[in-house]
C-alpha cells in the first residue's frame, strides 16, 4: 500500500492521490469518533484549558496510562481535534474547545452519545435497515428507540445529554428568529427543555409551554431551573399523537418530525394545526436535505435517521408536501451556517 505520509504530496503538484489515501480515511471514520468520544469521556479538553500540557501530566489528571493516551491524542492530532506540540504536549484547538464541559456551545454530550455502545450497536445494523427499510435501532435492541430509553435510564441520560449538546447549534438557527412578535410560544415535542430554554432566555417578555411524555418532561425541572425560566413555562405531560396544547402564538417542533415517517409527522402537524388559533405560526427546526448532488452534512443525518427511527431528513419540497396535507402552508425556510435550518408554516 501506497504510504501517503511520507514524500512530496501528490495533491499539491496536481496529482490526483492514489484511491486508498481515500478510501482508507474514510473507513476507519468509525476509529476517529471513538477516539473523540473517549478523549471527552476522560476530560482531556478540560484538562487543557489552561493551555498546552505534557501528556504524562494529563494522564495523571485524567487517570489514563500515559503511553495509551499518547497514541490516542496523536490520532486527534491528525484530525485537528487537539494540536500537538514538540516534546509530546498537546493543546486544544477550536474543535476540541467544543469539547470542554463548560464550553457554551458543548458538543461533549453529542460525542459521548455517538460513542456509547448502545448506539454504535445499532449502526451494526445498518445493513439490514437498507434491505428491510426498518430501524436498525429495533434489531439491535429488540424495541423502539424512545421506548428504550424509558426502560434504560442510563442510557436516556447519555441521549438527554447528547440532545442538549446539539441544542446550543439548533438556538444558532432559533436566535436568528424573531420572537418578540409572540406572548407564548409551545415547545412540542420539546424533551428537557433546553431548546425552549434558549427561546426564553433570549426573550424575557415570552412565555413558554413545553410539551413531551409525561416521563420526558419530568427530566425538565433542572434544565429550566438553570436557565432561569421556569417560572415562565408551562410544564405539559401527553403525546403529540393525541393532541397538543392550544392557545400558544407559536408552535415549535426541533427535531421532532425527522423520527416519523410521512403519515405519522402528518399526524403530528394535524393535531398542531388543530390546536393552534388561526393567527399561529409553525417551526420545524430541521435540517434540510438539498435537492440536487451537492455534498451536505444532511445526507448523513439522514442515515442517523434510518438507523434510528421510521423517520427521514427531508428535503423542501417534501417538507412542503407534509405541511400541505395537515393544513398548513410553508412560507419560507431560515438556513443557518449549520445542518440546521428554520421551516416556517402558518394556516392554509
Amino acid at each position: 500500500m501506497t504510504d501517503t505520509a511520507s514524500g512530496p504530496d501528490p495533491s499539491a503538484a496536481g496529482i490526483a492521490p492514489p484511491p486508498e489515501a481515500t478510501l482508507m480515511p474514510l473507513l476507519m471514520g468509525g476509529f476517529v469518533t471513538q477516539a473523540i468520544a473517549v478523549a471527552a469521556r476522560f476530560g482531556v479538553p478540560d484538562a487543557l484549558v489552561g493551555g498546552p500540557r505534557q501528556v504524562d501530566d494529563i494522564s495523571a489528571e485524567v487517570g489514563a496510562h500515559a503511553c495509551s493516551l499518547y497514541r490516542l491524542l496523536r490520532v486527534l492530532g491528525d484530525f485537528g481535534v487537539l494540536a500537538e506540540l514538540p516534546g509530546r504536549r498537546f493543546a486544544l484547538t477550536p474543535a476540541s474547545q467544543l469539547l470542554r464541559s463548560d464550553h457554551p456551545a458543548s458538543l461533549r454530550g453529542l460525542a459521548a452519545h455517538f460513542g456509547s455502545d448502545f448506539h454504535r450497536a445499532a449502526w451494526s445494523h445498518l445493513y439490514e435497515s437498507v434491505r428491510s427499510g426498518e430501524p436498525a435501532f429495533d434489531m439491535a435492541h429488540g424495541q423502539q428507540q424512545f421506548e428504550y430509553y424509558r426502560s434504560h435510564p442510563e442510557q436516556a441520560a447519555i441521549f438527554d445529554a447528547a440532545m442538549t449538546s446539539v441544542a446550543s447549534a439548533i438556538y444558532a438557527t432559533l436566535a436568528a428568529y424573531d420572537f418578540s412578535r409572540f406572548g407564548t410560544v409551545a415547545d412540542i415535542g420539546g424533551g428537557n427543555g433546553a431548546y425552549l430554554s434558549g427561546i426564553l432566555s433570549a426573550n424575557p417578555g415570552l412565555n413558554g409551554i413545553l410539551f413531551d411524555l409525561p416521563d420526558v418532561v419530568a427530566r425538565s425541572e433542572p434544565v429550566l431551573t438553570k436557565a432561569g425560566v421556569a417560572d415562565r413555562c408551562e410544564v405539559v405531560g401527553g403525546s403529540f399523537f393525541d393532541g397538543v396544547p392550544g392557545g400558544a402564538d407559536a408552535y415549535v417542533l426541533t427535531a421532532v418530525v425527522h423520527d416519523w415517517d410521512d403519515e405519522r409527522s402528518v399526524a403530528i402537524l394535524r393535531n398542531v394545526r388543530a390546536a393552534m388559533p388561526e393567527h399561529a405560526t409553525v417551526l420545524l427546526g430541521e435540517p434540510v436535505v438539498p435537492d440536487g448532488p451537492e455534498p451536505s452534512v444532511t445526507k448523513l443525518l439522514d442515515l442517523e435517521t434510518l438507523v434510528g427511527t421510521t423517520g427521514r431528513q427531508r428535503t423542501e419540497a417534501e417538507f412542503r408536501d407534509v405541511l400541505d396535507r395537515a393544513g398548513l402552508r410553508l412560507t419560507r425556510v431560515v438556513h443557518s451556517e449549520g445542518p440546521d435550518s428554520l421551516v416556517e408554516a402558518v394556516a392554509r
